[in-house]
């Protein structure tokens, strides 16, 4: 088990109809410190996208973590860090693997650790801040389609979701749960909950310590270009409220292009031009 006695949360099952996104503030902060370059220690494992499935194949589930621990074996693991969130299930189910690990956790926040990233952040028994780096906490968070009653379990799966992560926040940092409940909620009650730097998670108990270097210049550079940009356009249309299956479906358009005699280098850069005014003119409207 765990260094640390972590609390085991109950189990949950997704609300009919649940579909899950990351917040429009979590994934501008996530796309302007992007993080990409994978460790070449063997025992350090990279989230550097969303949490769950991804139409684009960067998102982390806890399929890639138990695979990625079970290699590891019994040593420690070190966990960089670098998400904007996403699927509140699935960083659940990676906090309990990190959680029921023999040995050592650390888990070091390289850039961003919002909303689901941040529940797995708790599991680590040290959790370093990058200078520079953020730390968001919010309710449970995702849009429900279905009749009345599909909202009403959804509602009620969210209130007890809320509630274990405020345990699980309380665990790490010694604070009341009430506390960390109008944490969640944030100042004005909405989906973007409590930012924290560096200085206030080490202050608040949800980290230990500050390291240094993990969003610089050289952050910027490890990143493929048609990779970051697609991250900022997709950060762009999340802030006029877009969901995320039109925004995929949007940047899948973009991204698809037609073949044409250009060179195969140039392929991405000109498939994502392409798509550019049609992306723009969405964020404008």
């Amino acid at each position: 088990m765990s260094l640390k006695k972590l609390p085991q949360p109950q189990a949950f099952d997704r609300p009919q109809g649940y579909a899950w996104d990351a917040s429009s503030e979590a994934m501008s902060h996530w796309a302007d410190k992007p993080i990409a370059a994978e460790a070449d220690d063997p025992n350090t494992v990279s989230i550097y996208g969303v949490i769950g499935e991804d139409m684009f194949d960067d998102g982390f589930t806890a399929r890639r973590m138990g695979a990625a621990l079970r290699s590891i074996g019994r040593n420690a693991v070190t966990v960089n860090v670098n998400s904007p969130g996403g699927d509140m299930f699935e960083g659940l189910a990676i906090y309990n693997l990190l959680r029921e690990h023999p040995a050592k956790v650390t888990v070091k926040v390289m850039g961003v650790a919002a909303s689901a990233a941040s529940l797995i952040a708790m599991a680590g028994d040290e959790v370093q801040m990058g200078t520079g780096s953020i730390m968001m906490i919010h309710n449970a968070w995702g849009a429900v389609i279905g009749n009345r009653h599909d909202f009403a379990d959804a509602a009620s799966v969210f209130e007890t979701f809320d509630a274990s992560m405020a345990s699980i926040y309380a665990a790490r940092t010694g604070m009341k749960e009430e506390d960390l409940m109008a944490m969640l909620d944030g100042p004005n009650k909405t989906s973007d909950g409590t930012y924290m730097t560096a200085a206030e998670a080490i202050e608040k108990g949800f980290a230990d310590t500050e390291f240094e270097g993990a969003s610089g210049s050289t952050a910027s550079a490890s990143i493929a270009p048609d990779i970051l940009a697609r991250r900022r356009l997709e950060a762009a249309l999340a802030k006029t409220g877009m969901p995320r299956s039109e925004r995929r479906a949007l940047l899948a358009d973009a991204k698809g292009g037609k073949h044409d005699a250009a060179p195969t280098v140039t392929h991405d850069a000109d498939a994502l031009s392409a798509g550019l005014s049609q992306l723009f003119t969405a964020i404008k409207s």
